[in-house]
């Protein structure tokens, strides 16, 4: 079987702004796969020309073995950085509408919008006009309508963006389920921790190119964050006497115990035991690696100043925060 989504050498500007560059992309089918990176470096214009919304300057691109997702149209649920719905319609109305354009029956669509609202505590909000909906209710009734008709392929760009955190974690859930059914999934973000969450591959994308792809379980293996988590059992244990231990690069304290670095080369579960010999742990454990950290050194280099470092964190961290809308 081919794969689900397939970009070859696509290319896209904006005057002189070259927002794509010789993006090449694989995504099989059933997979999930996280589009990350700073606002501005190319996402959504690479999900709008996947969707057909926007084309190429050059590059090819299938989509669910058809030649653009105009041809797969009744296939695919999109949920749009720039949220739309029809304002002046009822909720059950729009959702209605949206389900019967993908092919659903009436039945199978009315029932699937009722338990979807219900799930994401709209039940009441069926009767409603979406101009009399919150922005954050407008945002949980467009995901359903992308997800209405169980998509093949489904494409979130910035699901979560202004959500509060119940609404975020009910998202993950539906998320989850659509994952379970077999659904390929293409999920952009700035927040890195979602992608962590969800993915189970990512592609890192900086200035319209493509930095990095590859699965998320690997990623822990290649770019170990060579740091320990402890918490001593003792709170008032002299946590910067464990700088003299064989292999330890730097100990930060933190609010719970201390996080330990470890020199190159430095054997963890080595470091470790060491660590629990000289003092009693609550808990120890090694640091997961974190797509951020990844990012910075991947696009900045192990010497890039903190400056700079700084910079490229704050601008993967945007201004997206949760509890924002209800």
């Amino acid at each position: 079987m081919e794969a689900a989504l397939e970009l070859k050498g696509l290319n896209k500007s904006f005057g002189a702004t070259r927002a794509i560059e010789d993006l090449d992309l694989v995504i099989p089918y059933g997979a999930t796969y996280g589009l990350i990176g700073p606002s501005g470096a190319g996402k959504t214009t690479a999900i709008r020309m996947i969707m057909s919304i926007l084309f190429p300057d050059s590059g090819t691109l299938r989509v669910l073995d058809r030649g653009s997702a105009l041809e797969a149209k009744d296939r695919i649920g999109y949920l749009p950085e720039e949220r739309g719905v029809y304002r002046k319609m009822r909720v059950d109305a729009f959702l209605l509408y949206m389900g019967r354009l993908k092919g659903g029956t009436r039945a199978a669509v009315e029932a699937r919008a009722k338990a979807l609202l219900t799930r994401l505590g709209l039940a009441d909000a069926l009767k409603k006009k979406c101009e009399d909906l919150s922005k954050g209710m407008l945002q949980r009734v467009q995901f359903v309508a992308a997800i209405i008709n169980e998509p093949e392929l489904l494409i979130l760009d910035e699901p979560f963006s202004g959500l509060d955190p119940v609404s975020v974690r009910l998202l993950k859930e539906l998320i989850a389920e659509e994952q379970q059914r077999g659904a390929t999934i293409i999920f952009s973000t700035h927040v890195m921790s979602h992608a962590e969450e969800l993915c189970q591959q990512i592609v890192m994308i900086h200035k319209g190119r493509k930095v990095l792809d590859a699965p998320m379980a690997g990623l822990r293996r290649q770019y170990d964050a060579r740091t320990i988590c402890f918490e001593p059992l003792d709170r008032t244990a002299d946590l910067m006497s464990l700088k003299e231990l064989p292999g330890i690069e730097r100990v930060r304290l933190t609010d719970e115990g201390c996080d330990i670095a470890l020199a190159p080369d430095t054997d963890p579960a080595a470091a470790m035991r060491a660590v629990v010999a000289a003092i009693a742990p609550a808990r120890i454990e090694l640091a997961r690696v974190r797509l951020e950290d990844v990012f910075v050194r991947l696009v900045s280099g192990d010497g890039a100043s903190s400056e700079s470092q700084h910079a490229l964190r704050k601008a993967l961290r945007g201004s997206d925060v949760e509890g924002e809308i209800a």
